[in-house]
């Protein structure tokens, strides 16, 4: 059926005037809400008031104006419904078409550091969604659009059809509305939730971003929901994995802690080697692959610097599972392309915003929410955290400041020797401290690398002096760790026997 009547009222204004204009060229006629009546009207375009069509003045502040039935009866009224046809006549409500809303901002005014309950409320849309949905549910006859990215698609359809959509558009539309209104509605229920103070729920409703190639093992099938594309882009190589994905975000986590240009190998989400330059990234990989060169087989590699062709040429010489970067240099990308099974992942700046969201995992029977855990505490005003005799000296603080980074992002219980610019080694997800103490030594002389004049970093208290002993016989002269042990005083003490510089951070970065 040809579309007659629209109903316009929009928040944002994207593209509305060029769209209302192709619907006032089709002889559509316009109906239109406040605001958004006043810029069609101050554009040139004719439009009508709502509230002259329904012959009933907004009111409360404009709290009410579309709930109506002149308005909810336009939308929902069965085109092939004769009780429908003898109602809408009697009380005089014609079909209303097409519905183009957008909903008010809550979204972007509940992210704001100082908005009030009251202001929150206030930015909760009850007639947009409630026009949206009827819309929606008579789709069969209602075109809704929800999404300003869908005006051109329609207008298009409008022209070729006589002024009709087809059904497959409608079901699509309606589709994106009710995708639209629940994450809509779950904005608010998460919002008013924090904002209790009795017993809370914990609601989540994502859409699907893709399905992916199998979780941990192929027999077991995998989907991602959300946005991950808004902050990744895969610009070459087979569908992700589930461990992939995981492997992503370590990888994004870590390389976010340096400023300086920096590179990193993961495997299994557990960095196997860091390293930092002052210009040339081949050095940074030099640095990060001597710390294990068997660990990167498989692995993923990310830099925080655009990727040059110099060092795709030598990363390309390994097997490599992913390479990520916030972009690639034209030559580089042609190079790594030829690697079929590689993934090339770009990490867009957006990236980052990622890391702050709640950490969400599955628990027997339900959920567990964590706060995230975006960036290394603990490293300001190192030289007042001496816990020894000796204090550190400047370069044994900024290889205390690099390997403490490193540790946080290490499965605990996790041991990083590392200098201002390079892991030495590392030992990570052991049941003991001294264990993965001994595991990170043993893979230094494995790697044929001293560790004399090293520190070491411990991602949480070290409970007993024998792991801080080890890794001191091994040649670390400097150790960071938060403190809080029981035992504090006789690890300190054995540190002041050894000579050893060592400083408590206060912060414990635990990684399970």
């Amino acid at each position: 059926m040809a579309i007659q009547r629209a109903l316009l009222s929009v928040s944002d204004k994207t593209g509305l005037l060029d769209f209302a204009r192709g619907l006032a060229e089709l002889g559509v006629e316009l109906l239109s809400t406040g605001g958004t009546a006043r810029h069609l009207s101050d554009n040139g375009i004719t439009v009508r008031d709502v509230s002259d069509y329904t012959g009933f003045p907004e009111l409360f502040d404009g709290r009410v104006k579309t709930l109506h039935p002149k308005v909810h009866g336009g939308l929902l009224q069965r085109r092939d419904n004769d009780q429908d046809k003898r109602d809408a006549k009697k009380h005089e409500i014609p079909t209303i078409d097409l519905v183009v809303i957008n909903l008010y901002p809550f979204e972007q005014t509940v992210a704001k550091k100082d908005v009030t309950l009251d202001e929150a409320i206030e930015n909760i849309d009850i007639g947009g969604p409630s026009m949206l949905r009827s819309a929606a549910k008579n789709h069969r006859w209602v075109t809704v659009i929800s999404d300003p990215d869908d005006y051109d698609r329609v207008l298009q359809e409008m022209r070729e059809n006589e002024t009709d959509t087809t059904l497959s558009t409608r079901e699509h539309l309606a589709w994106k509305v009710f995708q639209r209104t629940s994450a809509y509605d779950h904005a608010i229920a998460s919002f008013l939730n924090k904002e209790q103070v009795t017993q809370k729920t914990f609601n989540l409703s994502l859409p699907l971003s893709s399905e992916l190639r199998y979780g941990d093992n192929p027999h077991q099938a995998a989907s991602l929901y959300g946005n991950f594309n808004d902050y990744f882009v895969k610009l070459h190589g087979k569908d992700l994995s589930y461990t992939n994905v995981l492997d992503i975000d370590s990888a994004c986590g870590l390389i976010n802690e340096f400023r300086r240009p920096t590179l990193a190998i993961l495997k299994h989400t557990n960095p196997c080697g860091v390293g930092s330059a002052d210009e040339d990234l081949r050095e940074a990989w030099q640095k990060a692959f001597e710390t294990d060169r068997q660990a990167p087989f498989g692995g993923v590699i990310i830099i925080n610097r655009t990727m040059p062709l110099s060092l795709a040429r030598v990363i390309s010489e390994i097997f490599t599972d992913v390479i990520i970067a916030p972009d690639f240099d034209a030559d580089a990308r042609a190079h790594l392309q030829k690697k079929k099974n590689l993934r090339l992942i770009q990490m867009l700046p957006t990236a980052t915003e990622a890391l702050s969201e709640p950490i969400i995992r599955s628990a027997p029977g339900g959920v567990m929410v964590m706060d995230a855990d975006p960036r290394a505490l603990g490293l300001e005003d190192l030289e007042n955290k001496v816990k020894t005799q000796r204090p550190p000296t400047r370069d044994e603080l900024e290889a205390m400041r690099f390997s403490w980074r490193v540790a946080k992002h290490v499965k605990s219980n996790a041991i990083v020797f590392g200098a201002h610019d390079r892991t030495l080694a590392i030992g990570a997800g052991q049941m003991s401290r001294v264990d993965s103490c001994r595991i990170a030594i043993w893979k230094a002389k494995e790697a044929g690398l001293s560790l004399d004049g090293s520190v070491v970093a411990s991602d949480a208290m070290f409970p007993f002096a024998d792991g801080l002993i080890a890794c001191a016989d091994a040649g670390a002269t400097a150790a960071i760790q938060p403190g809080g042990s029981v035992r504090d005083e006789e690890v300190i003490a054995a540190a002041d026997e050894r000579k050893m510089a060592m400083v408590f951070t206060g912060h414990r970065h635990f990684l399970h």
